[in-house]
């Protein structure tokens, strides 16, 4: 009996590890839409908007060598998964002024995956020298 609750006990961890690697790989998909202004990794750079290493628990406006608005320069906010994914919803409800425009229409749960996808993701911010924009 006792080897049996072990086995289900194990059995219960891997389920779970393999159900958190799926909410990774669904975020990466959702993170498909972002791709045409956004990177994340080891080699993200800023291209039309700043890489996104690191963004939770970051101060928006705060990559270097990225061209904000002053509105996104001078907010107070610093991303978590609820701001970013309200963000998200509505560009200018959140940070009034942006120039950030994004029509993704996401559903919570993509909302979710994708906030999974990034707190997965090991990559500190990128330092100053290494954020400069592609040439």
């Amino acid at each position: 009996m006792r080897r049996l609750a072990c086995f289900l006990g194990l059995l219960a961890v891997l389920q779970g590890g393999a159900h958190a690697a799926d909410r990774v790989d669904a975020g990466k998909r959702v993170f498909a839409r972002c791709l045409n202004c956004h990177e994340v990794g080891p080699n993200a750079r800023n291209i039309f908007g700043p890489q996104l290493n690191g963004v939770l628990g970051r101060k928006a406006g705060s990559v270097p060598n990225y061209s904000y608005s002053a509105a996104m320069k001078n907010s107070r906010v610093v991303w978590n998964e609820r701001n970013l994914a309200a963000f998200l919803r509505d560009t200018d409800k959140i940070i009034p002024g942006n120039k950030m425009r994004f029509f993704g229409f996401f559903s919570q749960g993509q909302l979710d995956d994708l906030m999974v996808y990034l707190r997965a993701n090991p990559v500190p911010a990128v330092p100053a020298a290494a954020a400069a924009p592609r040439k």
